[in-house]
């Protein structure tokens, strides 16, 4: 399921672009909505990484130093590269800040999408 929701997060970023694009017919804000595609695949990444990183050590399949303190600060420091890429696009880039947040909102259409074919499959059953 978290596979299907990653690919469609990819889909709705890019009809989102696509459709910012056609609109606006201006180029800041479809690379705004792909910067933003890709500041929630960072932030997907940090917080996949932190939680696999954790369930590892809670199972028992890390037992050297202070593991759990060294999860934290890579947490930490993976958002920190989120958020430097956000500055990024927004201060170095110039991306549209409108489109970023429209990018960072495909994940959100994703999560619609599955619920909706959760609900429909349900009612057949």
């Amino acid at each position: 399921m978290i596979a299907r929701v990653a690919r469609d997060t990819a889909w709705a970023c890019l009809v989102v672009a696509i459709g910012f694009f056609l609109w606006k017919r201006d180029l800041a804000w479809p690379l705004g909505v792909l910067g933003g595609g890709l500041l929630i695949g960072l932030s997907f990444w940090a917080i996949r990484g932190a939680v696999d990183t954790l369930i590892a050590v809670r199972s028992g399949g890390e037992n050297r130093g202070n593991p759990s303190g060294f999860a934290l600060v890579k947490f930490f420091t993976r958002h920190a590269i989120v958020a430097l890429a956000a500055y990024v696009m927004m201060v170095r880039l110039h991306f549209e800040p409108l489109g970023l947040l429209a990018g960072v909102s495909s994940l959100g259409i994703a999560v619609a999408v599955e619920l909706i074919r959760d609900v429909r499959w349900r009612r057949f059953l």
